[in-house]
């Protein structure tokens, strides 16, 4: 009888400190309050639509570029080749880069009309 009755105290306990781990956890998490912004952007505004046709033109070249890039050049050794890949695709990610700015520009300018 002793036995059981020390088995049920310890497991009581286990489950008190679980909800207090719980609990504590819960009242440290960061809450919000559903603050999130949306931002809409127009679709009839022409310039915007001028500002994303030119953003999608230039990602296109863009990658139209790195694609031709990549490729082995005639008579290029192999450490040579994966030089320039390196140097390539960090390129690449910075002109990725500079043109998705591009695009937050013109989501921020049409949500301050």
């Amino acid at each position: 009888m002793k036995n059981v009755a020390k088995k049920m105290m310890i497991y009581s306990l286990a489950g008190i400190m679980q909800i207090g781990f719980g609990t504590a956890v819960l009242e440290a998490a960061p809450y919000d309050g559903g603050s999130q912004q949306i931002i809409q952007v127009k679709d009839g505004d022409q310039s915007n639509n001028d500002q994303r046709r030119k953003h999608d033109d230039k990602q296109r070249e863009e990658n139209e570029r790195h694609e031709r890039e990549m490729r082995r050049h005639p008579g290029e050794s192999d450490q040579e080749w994966h030089d320039r890949q390196d140097r390539e695709n960090k390129r690449h990610n910075d002109a990725l880069r500079d043109i998705a700015n591009i695009l937050i520009g013109i989501a921020i300018g049409s949500s301050e009309n």
